[in-house]
């Protein structure tokens, strides 16, 4: 068949791949993507999402659909081998406008996701094909697809691979992907519940040294055990009719309570792909990373990359942008990934503990400490998802000084309270004014510099004029982080910081087509 070339192609069709469709058909990039399955993996994976993932959703019109199935806000507790906590608690929101934490029924996520993607004309999937050849080019990558019905060339000037951990197209790229998977295999049970107990409705970790536990809700009337096989269980047994229930009835679960649904044995993966980029080329989601779920980070993970690149895709290829912006993505994401990995491998290690005496100390200290004011909310910041913050990347520091100092605002994600949009006189979420584009928002007067970027056609509100803080949350972070005035990126993150009375950094140097630059469709505002 004759040669097709789009924007971008999407190889794989899970969470990371139907986000990235979403996010490029809203942009009206000519977008492909391909899925060698027929439908739906109906297995639920992903268990877990949290607020900065549903505010990226919420940039595709998605979020509020999405919570509909979820459960927000469900309490957490690490509990020793007598069901007793010694850590209870919340998640803690750090404000970017959704319910911190979210339970999920994958199936149903994917469901919505594909629906999303379908309000977009530009947007061609294809279902049970696989891209079995991706050649680079000085202009395009060149994609052979496979289908039952033959084989189909198309070209793609961009591709985006979210084919999973067993990633092809990495494995075609000869990229190296480092790290450890784990000796231990894990049973995850899914089931379908009939009738609730107590404490059905929360996340706990049952940190026994004996079979620790992993005890979570899922919505859509579902819930799910995980729990670590030893070294002479065998697979077939493990997932058993009668090893299942056993391990259900010592949580007191009965055949009143659930059906089960799958029980399927597999192991946990630390690995970091070696590099995220091959020419025009990119991995997202698994296929450049793979982590333990213990804080439920993996599909966020994904989604997390595709929001990072996908803005940069389309303003390259607008001439926005010069194409070496996309060498931010890596940059970016990759250490705020490792980092994620990191706190999920700890707290993976508190719960499975299998040295009694080491665990007993762990229950008394932790019971112990949880007790005093703020360490739990404190605690998070620890061992719980990282600040949505970027130490390296597309954005200006002002100095090595302020690039270490948390206060300086460049390269984190403003938070999203809801404001006032003057305009209208409605109460709305913050990215609704900000609808994805690049802005200078200020307190106060214009700071020095500001008429460089109305010049490229970037619109400039003030805080306290055109956008109504009502509860203080935007002036208040703004101070926290010594700054009068912040360039806002297309993903929410702060480009440049200036403190009152300093001049602003100036718009990029890379910018080919100041004019057009930066505005969701390239038309100046």
């Amino acid at each position: 068949m004759s040669e097709k070339t789009y924007d971008v192609a999407i190889i794989g069709y899970g969470p990371t791949g139907a986000t990235a469709a979403n996010l490029l058909g809203q942009l009206g990039l000519d977008v492909l993507v391909v899925e060698r399955d027929s439908d739906i993996y109906q297995r639920a994976r992903a268990i877990s999402t949290d607020e900065e993932v549903l505010r990226i959703w919420q940039a595709v019109g998605l979020a509020d659909r999405l919570q509909r199935d979820m459960l927000p806000d469900r309490p957490v507790a690490f509990v020793d081998a007598h069901g007793v906590p010694f850590i209870e608690t919340t998640i803690t929101s750090r404000g970017s406008g959704h319910p911190p934490q979210q339970f999920l029924y994958q199936p149903a996520v994917d469901r919505v996701l594909r629906a999303g993607v379908a309000r977009f004309p530009n947007v061609e999937v294809l279902l049970e094909h696989e891209a079995v050849q991706t050649v680079n080019g000085a202009e395009h990558v060149t994609l052979v697809l496979a289908s039952a019905d033959g084989s189909r060339t198309v070209r793609a000037r961009y591709v985006i691979a979210a084919d999973g951990g067993s990633s092809p197209t990495r494995g075609r790229l000869g990229v190296g992907y480092s790290g450890t998977t784990y000796a231990e295999r894990w049973v995850v049970i899914d089931t379908k519940v009939h009738r609730e107990w107590d404490a059905h409705d929360r996340l706990r970790f049952h940190c026994n040294p004996s079979r620790p536990t992993v005890d979570c809700p899922t919505p859509l009337g579902h819930h799910r055990w995980e729990f670590p096989a030893r070294a002479d269980e065998d697979t077939a047994t493990l997932v058993s009719h009668d090893s299942v229930w056993k391990v259900l009835s010592e949580q007191g679960i009965t055949e009143d309570h659930v059906d089960v649904l799958r029980a399927v044995v597999y192991s946990h993966h630390v690995r970091v792909a070696d590099r995220w980029r091959v020419g025009r080329i990119f991995l997202a989601g698994d296929a450049a990373h793979a982590m333990p779920p213990w804080i439920g980070q993996g599909m966020s993970a994904g989604v997390r990359d595709v929001a990072n690149l996908c803005w940069k895709i389309a303003a390259v290829l607008r001439g926005q942008i010069s194409e070496p912006l996309l060498d931010s993505y890596e940059a970016e994401r990759k250490p705020h990934v490792i980092e994620v990995t990191r706190r999920a491998v700890f707290v993976g290690r508190v719960i499975t503990e299998r040295r009694p005496m080491i665990a007993a100390l762990r229950n008394h200290s932790l019971r112990a400490l949880t007790k005093l004011p703020g360490v739990l909310a404190g605690g998070q910041k620890l061992y719980w998802i990282p600040d949505a913050r970027y130490r390296e990347g597309f954005f200006v520091r002002t100095g090595r000084r302020s690039y270490r100092n948390r206060q300086s605002a460049a390269g984190w994600q403003i938070p999203q309270p809801r404001v006032v949009d003057r305009i209208t006189g409605a109460t709305v979420r913050l990215d609704q004014i900000l609808a994805g584009r690049w802005i200078l928002l200020h307190l106060g007067d214009p700071p020095v510099g500001a008429a460089a970027w109305s010049t490229i056609g970037v619109p400039i509100l003030q805080i306290g004029g055109e956008i109504g803080d009502h509860d203080g949350t935007l002036t208040a972070w703004l101070r926290g982080k010594n700054a009068a005035a912040l360039v806002i990126r297309p993903d929410g993150f702060v480009y440049a910081a200036a403190a009152s009375g300093r001049p602003l950094p100036p718009p990029p140097c890379q910018v080919t087509d100041p004019i057009r630059m930066l505005t969701r469709d390239g038309v100046r505002t």
